[in-house]
């Protein structure tokens, strides 16, 4: 305990007098203690201040951030449904405008392919709010990607119906062989009977026409003549017409060829006749239509020339396994 008093040895009186400060003397003694404790105070309040208050400029910038991670959550939003509505559009235009014009529809892989290369979003990275600044930005990445896609697909689709016309003309629409010169249909596309190998089924890749020989055969769309072989074994005398848009036809058997390489043709113009070359067991002409390289049943092309009885009679024929084909 400290003592109210000072006292201060006298040697001449050998005793101890009562020591007196003056009031300046009292301020300056406590002065220093006063320093130090208001400088504690301010440090102690500066710390304090800081890490449990914010600062009027924190303030507002804690705010502002605040208001952009809502407008990314608003512009999330936004992003997906417009991914809505192009995925939408992308379904109608495989499913409906490129079925239309017969044209294969877009790859997902295409529709869907991402960038590739170094990280597009380093730059982004380690910030508190990297997680969904990133994710904003691969969204629209991936948006204007498909956009992209969509925009070329509709630029074809365009050049498709420019030409609408000139592809109706030149789709294999009609029989080669008129009705009233046709004997009977004596085989259809699908599994048959080979005729040489007796038992033997094969794919039998066209339609078998059974006429007279020099019955005349018409090409069943515009065109131009791709091909003439004249031969004794396989298609026999045969000729490939290209009619553009991945369409092909092959008249097979022929016996007399009035056409040549290289000349254009309009759909109903007589470019042979039927005969008995090549593999052939009796007169008949062997029609094929291929489609990008590929063999495709011939009666799905002959709305021109049948009734809807007479194409759901063939339809019906065509479906039945087994039968014999002539070639």
């Amino acid at each position: 305990m400290m003592a109210k008093h000072k006292y201060k040895f006298n040697p001449e009186s050998l005793s101890y007098d009562k020591i007196h400060f003056s009031f300046k003397k009292k301020i300056l003694r406590v002065l220093p203690h006063l320093s130090v404790s208001f400088l504690l105070a301010a440090i102690f309040y500066f710390f304090v201040f800081n890490y449990l208050f914010d600062s009027p400029k924190e303030r507002k910038l804690k705010s502002e951030n605040a208001n952009l991670l809502l407008q990314y959550e608003i512009l999330n939003k936004k992003i997906d449904q417009v991914s809505e509505v192009l995925q939408d559009i992308q379904y109608r235009d495989d499913n409906l405008y490129r079925v239309i014009f017969e044209a294969e529809p877009i790859q997902s892989s295409i529709r869907n392919a991402g960038f590739g290369g170094v990280n597009r979003y380093e730059d982004l990275e380690g910030y508190e709010s990297s997680n969904i600044v990133i994710g904003t930005s691969q969204k629209l990445d991936n948006i204007t990607k498909k956009l992209y896609v969509q925009s070329k697909s509709y630029d074809e689709v365009i050049n498709l119906a420019k030409n609408k016309e000139m592809r109706l003309v030149s789709l294999p629409a009609i029989q080669p062989i008129l009705n009233k010169d046709l004997t009977r249909i004596s085989s259809y596309y699908g599994i048959r009977f080979d005729p040489i190998y007796k038992g033997t089924k094969k794919f039998h890749h066209g339609i078998d026409f059974t006429a007279p020989i020099g019955t005349p055969i018409y090409v069943a769309g515009n065109g131009v003549v791709r091909k003439i072989e004249n031969s004794d074994r396989g298609y026999g005398n045969h000729v490939l017409i290209d009619h553009g848009f991945g369409y092909e036809t092959l008249y097979a058997h022929l016996h007399k060829i009035e056409v040549t390489e290289g000349q254009k043709l309009v759909r109903g113009e007589v470019i042979g006749t039927v005969g008995n070359t090549g593999k052939s067991v009796g007169p008949h002409l062997h029609y094929e239509v291929h489609k990008n390289g590929k063999s495709t049943d011939p009666i799905n092309y002959f709305y021109l020339d049948l009734t809807p009885e007479e194409y759901d009679k063939m339809i019906e024929l065509s479906a039945q396994e087994g039968g014999q084909t002539l070639d």
